[in-house]
């Protein structure tokens, strides 16, 4: 009744595409590839390099919830800060999301790679398309919300230059 566990050699199965090795039946059946000179520490270099793109996400979307609920610890929210929470957590959401499908399309693409033993691995146009547009929108969001900081201190205390940073 219970047989051997399904293993899916990579020397029998490697499609061309990255989709379909991964899709191969049954799904939970691990990949194995043949250790003849330094693949196992590729391989852990490559889930590394997932789990990096897959923490950068977690992060992405806890940034995007605490901008949607306007997360304060001293103060009250802003006006401008209320009016500009909903876009910019949205935009953070949708940017956690293109970490994570990049992190796993990286990933794919690489071990399909090791298994044809082609494997090159560096950063394409994409990723670092990817990277500048998180990068770009946090610096962004520090701006605003540093600008919203110093209009709101301004109007508060009368022209008194007075900024609070909660950490």
């Amino acid at each position: 009744m219970h047989g051997e566990p399904a293993v899916l050699s990579v020397t029998r199965y490697h499609p061309e595409n990255p989709i379909k090795m991964f899709l191969l039946q049954p799904l939970y059946a691990p990949l194995l590839f043949p250790n003849t000179t330094s693949d196992a520490r590729d391989h852990c270099a490559n889930e590394r390099t997932f789990l990096s793109w897959l923490r950068l996400a977690i992060y992405m979307a806890i940034v995007a919830v605490a901008i949607l609920v306007n997360f304060h610890l001293k103060n009250q929210p802003t006006p401008l800060e209320r009016r500009l929470s909903h876009p910019m957590g949205i935009i953070f959401w949708v940017l956690s999301l293109a970490c994570l499908v990049t992190g796993l399309a990286i990933y794919m693409r690489t071990v399909t790679k090791y298994a044809k033993r082609r494997a090159l691995v560096q950063t394409g146009m994409k990723t670092q398309a990817v990277f500048l547009v998180v990068s770009a929108a946090i610096i962004a969001a520090c701006a605003l919300f540093l600008a919203a900081e110093v209009q709101a201190s301004r109007q508060g205390h009368a022209g008194a230059f007075d900024v609070t940073f909660v950490l």
